[in-house]
Parts: C-alpha cells; structure tokens; sequence
C-alpha cells in the first residue's frame, strides 16, 4: 500500500470536521503511516489451514437461568420514594 500523505490526513481530518495544525498532520502522517506498515506485516503470516476465529478462546454464557422468583413488592420499593402517586414513582419532567 503506498504511504499516507500529509494531504490524506488533512482531507480526513476536514470530513470529520477536525481542525489539524501543520504539525500535528505530520506526526499524524508519520502515525499512520508505521500503523499501516505494521498491519502489512501480517499479510505475511502464512494462514493456510488456520480456520477464522472472532475470538482465540471459547466463550460459554455465564449468566444464570431465567427463572421466575419472589422480588420486594411494590409498596417496599415505593417506601423510599422521595415521591409517588397510584403505586409509581413521580419524576420531574422533562419535555417542554
């Protein structure tokens, strides 16, 4: 892939509506630029025969069954409430 361009940054940076100084498109260029390299170099790995993975370990679900129990009843949660009307918390609005 050839080299990023300090013009490339600046276009980039003008889509996302970014302000970028002189420098920082240079160190951004230099950045992205060793980024790139980087990620070429494993292209190189040989992964014939590797079947793809979206993770290196196996993942179980972890969370417990859903099953129906008893909870605090309406009147326990609402105790505390700093306000409540017809067995609901009442909340400042918050539409106009």
């Amino acid at each position: 892939m050839a080299e990023i361009t300090k013009e490339q940054v600046k276009h980039v940076a003008n889509l996302a509506r970014l302000e970028v100084t002189e420098e920082e498109a240079e160190m951004f260029t230099k950045q992205l630029s060793s980024i790139i390299k980087f990620a070429e170099q494993l292209n190189e790995i040989d992964t014939d025969g590797i079947e793809p993975t979206t993770h290196v370990l196996d993942l179980k679900n972890v969370m417990r069954k859903d099953e129906p129990r008893e909870w605090i009843t309406r009147e326990e949660a609402l105790k505390n409430a700093p306000d409540h009307k017809d067995g609901q918390f009442r909340v400042p609005s918050i539409l106009e």
